[in-house]
């Protein structure tokens, strides 16, 4: 079923841990700013999470203080199994929020009931159970309009999105050097999977593979990746051949002190400029050029984080009835292939080809 142009699209959650209710609070702050969409349904085995309570834990956002509501129970439908969220016939749109082991089934399941899909990265820890979903996404859009769509956030993140745009339109010049760092204490929710990477991929998987992609969309598949560190922090070199980039570097970590805070930067050269970004910082985003520094005011109204974007653009997608989503399972197939070939390289301290 694919819901009309016309008609409110409805959201089901499944899985209500940090990243559901930060999903849930995107689609609300979408509808309040008049998106067609509204949360209808949600699932989760915790009787508080299915009420709307907020837990005592939080990651690098903030999804509310403890023991606030959520949403209201009475407007959304608890579901305590996913079977039962796929069958209910007021749900047009699902998020799988669930653990990484549980993406690609959820979202097959997901796509045989007729479901549009919002699956969160990282989609699979293997390229081949991606390049399963990615089939059926393909089919899925061809035959009945659905759209299946990546958690990819960082596209749409205010002031990355405007530096993906200055790659692609050249108003800087070309890009000399550009460097992305991520770095934090790990997730001190759901501690038992996190902190055990043959389920959740580690910093590698689960937090690099935000700049991974990042580094992929804005500059295509590196000819070869040279990876040092381990599951818990990597530092990754791309190497391009002519025409690329001669400088891209990315730093992932889960292994900071909790004091330590949460890091979130790029700073990128252009041959007229080095743009420059730090979640930290008020501005974030800033630009560095012969006439000195200049703050940029980057994004747009309502879209306070890669969210709110990324669930925006999606309502869109599929309320003009369209399945060309911004971003692809194939291309979460490419990313999963090219953390493989950083983990391979971790392992083997050799660079490791890529095939750009």
């Amino acid at each position: 079923m694919t819901a009309a142009r016309s008609q409110t699209i409805g959201v089901g959650v499944i899985g209500l841990g940090f990243m559901g209710r930060t999903h849930v609070a995107a689609y609300q702050a979408a509808a309040r700013d008049g998106f067609p969409c509204r949360v209808v349904a949600v699932c989760d085995p915790d009787p508080a999470r299915r009420a709307g309570l907020v837990p005592a834990e939080s990651g690098n956002i903030s999804t509310g203080a403890a023991g606030e509501r959520l949403f209201d129970p009475a407007q959304v439908r608890g579901h305590e199994t996913a079977q039962g969220l796929l069958a209910d016939p007021a749900v047009h749109l699902v998020s799988v929020c669930t653990y990484t082991d549980s993406h690609v089934d959820l979202a097959l399941a997901a796509l045989a009931a007729g479901k549009h899909v919002l699956v969160e990265k990282p989609v699979a820890l293997r390229s081949a159970e991606a390049q399963s979903l990615a089939l059926a996404a393909r089919a899925a859009a061809a035959e009945r309009g659905l759209c299946c769509m990546p958690a990819m956030c960082m596209r749409f993140w205010p002031g990355w999105s405007w530096l993906r745009e200055r790659v692609r339109d050249g108003s800087l010049g070309a890009v000399r050097s550009a460097t992305f760092q991520r770095l934090g204490s790990g997730p001190a929710w759901s501690a038992a999977f996190y902190r055990d990477p043959s389920r959740s991929g580690g910093a590698l998987f689960d937090l690099h593979v935000h700049d991974a992609d990042f580094v992929h969309w804005c500059f295509g598949p590196p000819r070869e990746v040279f990876a040092v560190g381990d599951a818990q922090h990597v530092t990754a070199s791309y190497v391009y051949g002519a025409g690329g980039p001669r400088h891209v570097t990315a730093e992932g970590a889960w292994d900071l002190a909790p004091g330590a805070g949460f890091r979130m930067r790029f700073l990128v050269s252009f041959e007229r400029g080095t743009a420059e970004f730090d979640l930290s910082r008020t501005p974030a985003l800033v630009l560095h050029t012969d006439a000195g520094a200049s703050a940029v005011e980057a994004g747009e109204p309502g879209v306070r984080t890669g969210y709110d974007g990324q669930v925006r653009r999606l309502v869109e997608t599929i309320a003009a009835g369209r399945t060309d989503t911004p971003a692809t399972i194939d291309e979460a197939v490419a990313v999963t292939r090219l953390l493989e070939a950083e983990r391979e390289s971790q392992a083997s301290r050799l660079p490791v080809s890529v095939g750009g």
